[in-house]
């Protein structure tokens, strides 16, 4: 029986989202109300990486069961979800 994605923080996730929906939107006021550059700069870098917390915890909730079933079960499905994990690895640490 497959495991749904992200089951264990499901919900912590969503909340952490659309904090970071608010977080950009108040991002875009910034910018209509021309507000100091350096500030905006400063909210960008801290929505960013708020979305690489939320980015690290999908890819380890891959890891622990998308990639560890597809392992266990060998075969060219395991390579195939190994080599998606490797590719979005590098798409995170190139972020």
């Amino acid at each position: 029986m497959s495991v749904p994605p992200i089951h264990d923080e499901r919900s912590a996730l969503i909340t952490r989202l659309h904090r970071i929906e608010g977080q950009i939107h108040a991002i875009a006021r910034m910018i209509e109300q021309d507000a100091y550059c350096i500030d905006v700069l400063t909210q960008i870098s801290a929505a960013s990486g708020a979305l690489q917390s939320v980015a690290l915890i999908v890819l380890e909730d891959h890891l622990r069961h998308c990639v560890a079933e597809a392992a266990a079960g060998g075969g060219p499905v395991s390579d195939v979800k190994l080599q998606e994990a490797s590719q979005a690895i590098a798409r995170l640490v190139r972020s």
